[in-house]
């Protein structure tokens, strides 16, 4: 009886479904329906993430925004006035498929180039914004985003109103070789007058931004602020490491980084940037009646 008790017992196995049924076809997850982070790999339901600003509610990692989605989430009901919006990339040197690649980022993105600029409100205080889209040619600075980027500037100088572009680049657009790095000086050299004029330009980096755009009209801000975890800098990280054979902080060119270092004045959590660009704004509104100067 003592032996019956401890012998292992027989169990019939009973064929899945799938087994007994190859010819069922798969259920398969909608694209799109979740997302993993990529820093903490949490997988999330791709509403709930919007939900939250795109914000991971694990580690914080802040994930990529389009232009219109920032814009959305940013102005006064997400309503933007587009300037320029008819400003197309051409090929000018006729560089081997790039006439093809940008119908194809056009057409992946939504865009037309890589910066979506207008005029629009933010806490009420009215001001020209320019957003640039890392997912329409990694943010690169061609002709059009340095055109667009100068229009916004002088609109802003003409209209007297403050000026604030979110940032995001791989660097400049190879394709157009002189043409986008003279971009750089174009960029830079409206600003001076802007500023010399006494525009407000607010400045915000978001991850990532690189290369032309970072060493031009990018750090030239009267503020710079910076999401959590951006990478700002010039030179990629790799490439820095191989020319000085060294190997660098875990967490160099960060936001946090920069910021320790003197190359941001804040580091803005998302949630807080639209309360901390309406502060900014308000600080610098005037409020008075104008000075009567004979």
């Amino acid at each position: 009886m003592f032996k019956d008790l401890f012998q292992k017992k027989k169990y019939a196995v009973i064929p899945s479904e799938r087994v007994s049924n190859p010819d069922r076809p798969k259920r398969e997850i909608p694209e799109g329906l979740m997302n993993r982070c990529p820093k903490c790999g949490t997988i999330q339901f791709s509403k709930e993430l919007e939900k939250n600003l795109k914000i991971c509610s694990t580690c914080g990692h802040h994930f990529r925004l389009n232009a219109w989605e920032r814009i959305a989430m940013t102005l006064d009901e997400g309503r933007l006035f587009e300037l320029d919006a008819d400003l197309i990339s051409e090929d000018p040197l006729q560089f081997p498929g790039y006439a093809k690649k940008l119908e194809q980022q056009k057409e992946s993105s939504g865009l037309k180039d890589a910066i979506v600029t207008g005029t629009g409100t933010i806490g009420g205080f009215e001001l020209v914004v320019g957003v640039m889209s890392f997912d329409f040619f990694s943010g690169s600075m061609g002709s059009v985003v340095g055109e667009k980027v100068t229009r916004a500037i002088e609109h802003a100088m003409e209209k007297k109103l403050p000026l604030l572009l979110f940032s995001t680049s791989g660097g400049a657009r190879m394709q157009e070789s002189i043409l986008s790095l003279m971009q750089m000086a174009k960029t830079s050299a409206a600003l001076a007058k802007f500023q010399e004029d006494g525009g407000l330009f607010i400045s915000v980096f978001t991850d990532p931004t690189l290369g032309g755009v970072s060493a031009s009209f990018a750090s030239l801000g009267d503020y710079n602020l910076a999401e959590p975890g951006s990478i700002v800098g010039f030179a990629g990280r790799i490439v820095i490491e191989q020319t000085i054979r060294q190997k660098l902080p875990e967490n160099f060119q960060t936001a946090e980084f920069n910021l320790k270092h003197g190359q941001l004045d804040k580091v803005v959590h998302r949630k807080e940037m639209k309360a901390t660009l309406t502060k900014l704004l308000d600080m610098h509104a005037w409020k008075g009646e104008p000075a009567n100067v004979q």
